[in-house]
């Protein structure tokens, strides 16, 4: 939503609130997919000798 030719903040707000009221739910996540902490770590690759 553009809301740039608004300069009043409250009304700004008001808008982008209505207008994320108005837009259809999002979808459940997929009950294999892991969020945030749970997921797969990736290990550190382990850096070779120094040249100097």
């Amino acid at each position: 939503m553009n809301t740039k030719h608004v300069s009043d903040r409250d009304e700004r707000k008001k808008q982008k609130r209505a207008a994320r009221k108005k837009q259809a739910p999002k979808a459940k996540r997929a009950s294999g997919v892991a969020r945030g902490e749970n997921k797969k770590k990736v290990k550190k690759i382990v850096k070779g000798q120094r040249k100097r």
